[in-house]
């Protein structure tokens, strides 16, 4: 479908809505004229009252006169003084495309690239363009990747796709306008009739007679009706402008492949989802880890550590990008599957354009560095920029698990608590399991139906996994609260713990080549056992003082 056609197509949807609340008017005028002539007296005011009340939402939403702007993601504006590369890429993709290059670059956080247009007369005349651009995005993806992803978004552009939105947005803005004021309109009616039921009832109780149940069913019935009427219609607009959005992108894909090549914009495709989920685990467990403690990682590092993440797990992105995603397909989508845009186009004829640009997008950057560190000033909010700043990410790792570690609650220090009726501590749990009644306990742990019906060494095979996780967890503590435990940082893995102690004649627990852990991991083992024995553990917490030689 042609952007002419494509125009016709929104232009009829918008009208579509325009005729819909017109034939509703003149139902309302309709009824008004009928009751006027036929039905006198109180019950025809109030019938006139209701249908003038219905006709405002309608009204209200037909006349919105200006289509709200929406605000795309905050980053860094970049002008061609401060990116020459970038720009020139920019400009002479836009060339090859056959189109005119954005007026502006903005530089985000997101995986993701998006164009927009300021399109005046419903898209009828082009506006100022703006390309907005994610950092981590260009941190992961090559050259010749970035080239596709960019001819990509062109195509948008050539497709008349960003002028054509404004038309398209006008009306889900108007259809969903209309439905909230109904919506808002019902709910007001509710909390009235609720009211007035819930005072009825205050003073049936005050005269020691028996309140009826409060029941708004019947309140907002005919505000209701009405939403759900324009409800289906929004339904119906956003089936038909979505699966048009759909189709865009196959084409814009289509105009990257011959513009940038084939494997370029095949392998982005690949590329972006496993980015994706890598940036979301980064922000989790990297990025954010201090935050509990009012911790941010070094300067520049609270974007930048993403480029380390990637280059430490090479071998679980490759992974990810030959899983690609597999999620159910909706008419409501406003993206056909990645797996099958990457199968349309692996299903082109080969162009000989595989080895094309292959050094990193990010180098196309004056100064990444610099770019890293004012991104966060531009993103981040101030009470998080107001954080101090670990020196080194080791540093924050270990004040982040110190706090984790003093508040840790997991489901065995809930059974303890519940099955003693003292705190749960690890002395109280050790004492537990000395009396023998360690399995007992491990009853009160949630437990699934298999193992809740489970009896003898069955049952004590199911729950042992949870307790011992929980039972490290809580020796962690312990020995995080004396100071003798420390985190090693890793980006390949989750971090390990390493025990420590205060001195050579203190404690077993000091030794340099893991000997700490596996004992560690023993004692854990021996408290658990069929025939548990605490003495190693015990050992480990608590151990004697040896005179020193």
């Amino acid at each position: 479908m042609g952007a002419t056609l494509r125009a016709l197509r929104a232009l009829v949807l918008l009208c579509g809505f325009h005729l819909l609340s017109l034939l509703l008017l003149a139902a309302l005028a309709g009824v008004d004229v009928a009751v006027v002539t036929w039905v006198h007296g109180a019950a025809g005011i109030k019938i006139v009252a209701v249908s003038v009340l219905l006709a405002i939402p309608i009204v209200r939403g037909m006349f919105m006169l200006r289509t709200p702007k929406g605000e795309g993601p905050p980053g860094i504006e970049v002008t061609e003084a401060d990116e020459p590369r970038l720009w020139a890429l920019v400009r002479e993709l836009a060339a090859a495309t056959g189109t005119r290059a954005p007026d502006r670059i903005v530089l985000t956080a997101d995986v993701n690239a998006a164009v927009s247009e300021d399109a005046r007369l419903l898209g009828l005349r082009p506006g100022p363009r703006r390309l907005y651009l994610g950092v981590p995005l260009l941190t992961g993806l090559t050259e010749a990747q970035l080239r596709g992803v960019l001819a990509h978004e062109y195509g948008h552009y050539t497709g008349g796709d960003t002028r054509l939105s404004a038309l398209v947005v006008r009306g889900r803005v108007q259809i969903a306008r209309v439905i909230e004021h109904f919506h808002e309109k019902a709910a007001g009616k509710v909390a009235a009739e609720r009211g007035r039921q819930e005072k009825a009832a205050a003073k049936r109780v005050a005269k020691g007679r028996k309140a009826k149940e409060v029941d708004t069913a019947g309140a907002g019935v005919m505000y209701r009706m009405m939403a759900s009427v324009y409800t289906l219609y929004g339904n119906l607009y956003l089936r038909a402008s979505l699966s048009t959005a759909r189709a865009q992108e196959y084409a814009a894909d289509r105009a990257a492949a011959r513009i940038a090549g084939r494997d370029a914009i095949a392998s982005a495709l690949r590329e972006i989802p496993a980015l994706s989920a890598s940036h979301d685990f980064y922000l989790d467990s990297y990025a954010t880890l201090g935050l509990p403690v009012r911790l941010l990682p070094p300067r520049g590092e609270f974007f930048g550590g993403f480029a380390r993440l990637l280059a430490a797990r090479e071998e679980e992105l490759a992974a990810l990008r030959t899983e690609l995603p597999t999620a159910p397909v909706s008419p409501y989508d406003s993206h056909p599957p990645i797996a099958e845009r990457v199968r349309r186009l692996e299903a082109l004829p080969a162009d000989g354009r595989a080895a094309e640009a292959g050094g990193p997008a990010l180098a196309l950057l004056t100064d990444a560095e610099k770019t890293l560190t004012a991104l966060e000033d531009a993103v981040l909010s101030e009470e998080i920029l107001d954080h101090p700043r670990a020196t080194a990410w080791h540093e924050l790792l270990d004040a982040a698990m110190t706090q984790g570690m003093s508040t840790a609650h997991t489901p065995l220090h809930r059974a303890l608590a519940e099955y003693t009726g003292q705190p749960a501590t690890l002395a109280a749990l050790l004492d537990v399991v000395d009396d023998g009644k360690l399995w007992r306990l491990a009853e009160r742990l949630p437990l699934s139906d298999e193992a809740a019906a489970a009896k003898g060494r069955a049952f004590r095979e199911f729950v042992r996994p949870r307790l011992r996780s929980s039972l490290r967890t809580m020796v962690l503590a312990e020995f995080s609260a004396r100071s003798l435990v420390s985190w090693e940082f890793s980006w390949s893995h989750a971090a390990v713990a390493r025990l420590t102690g205060p001195g050579p004649h203190s404690t077993p627990h000091s030794t340099p080549d893991g000997g700490a852990e596996a004992a560690l991991d023993a004692a854990v083992n021996a408290a658990l056992a069929d025939h548990p024995d605490t003495a190693p553990l015990r050992a480990l917490l608590f151990p004697a003082a040896t005179p020193p030689v």
